[in-house]
């Protein structure tokens, strides 16, 4: 079974953290919520959020994806971890995927993984970084980096993460659940 890792932040986007979790736990997959210090977190609209685990007990195994959610402060405070930083530049190095939605995208950049690469995020997130292509659609994938603009596509971005962990028929199969 596939695993994903979703680290969470004091002020992280509740719509994505939950739409993400919520579709690849749809697909059977399993994906892990951990929290900076494994304390629940106030999402950046209020919502209290209760992490599975901790992210030091997270980083002992070995995930096959790992999903950043964006909103504010909550990027600010994923970004300024290094903790996070060398996870994600350590997920790339080993080939596996590394995704980001809306303000998280900025991670991505910040960690050197975006130079020379099309990415997408929340409008201006990405403008300090001219060395990324940045593109309009709500979902773009560069190799095994794929990006998302925001809460409104987080259910996009979520089906994407899914087809890419365990193909398209189970996509379709989730996607037909949601009644879309």
């Amino acid at each position: 079974m596939p695993s994903v890792l979703l680290p969470l932040a004091n002020g992280s986007e509740d719509l994505e953290a939950i739409t993400v979790l919520n579709i690849l736990r749809r697909a059977g997959i399993e994906a892990v919520s951990a929290s900076l210090d494994g304390q629940a977190i106030r999402g950046s609209r209020g919502t209290l959020l209760i992490p599975d685990t901790s992210l030091d007990e997270a980083l002992k195994r070995r995930f096959d994806m790992v999903v950043l959610p964006g909103g504010q402060p909550g990027t600010n405070n994923l970004k300024a971890d290094a903790r996070i930083i060398k996870l994600v530049q350590d997920m790339a190095a080993e080939g596996g995927y590394v995704c980001a939605i809306c303000a998280a995208p900025s991670i991505l950049a910040t960690a050197g993984l975006l130079d020379g690469k099309r990415a997408t995020s929340f409008p201006g997130a990405l403008n300090a970084f001219p060395r990324v292509s940045q593109q309009p659609q709500a979902v773009v994938e560069d190799g095994k980096l794929i990006t998302s603009r925001g809460p409104g596509t987080a259910m996009d971005f979520a089906l994407t993460l899914v087809e890419r962990l365990s193909g398209r028929s189970k996509r379709d199969e989730v996607e037909a659940g949601l009644v879309r």
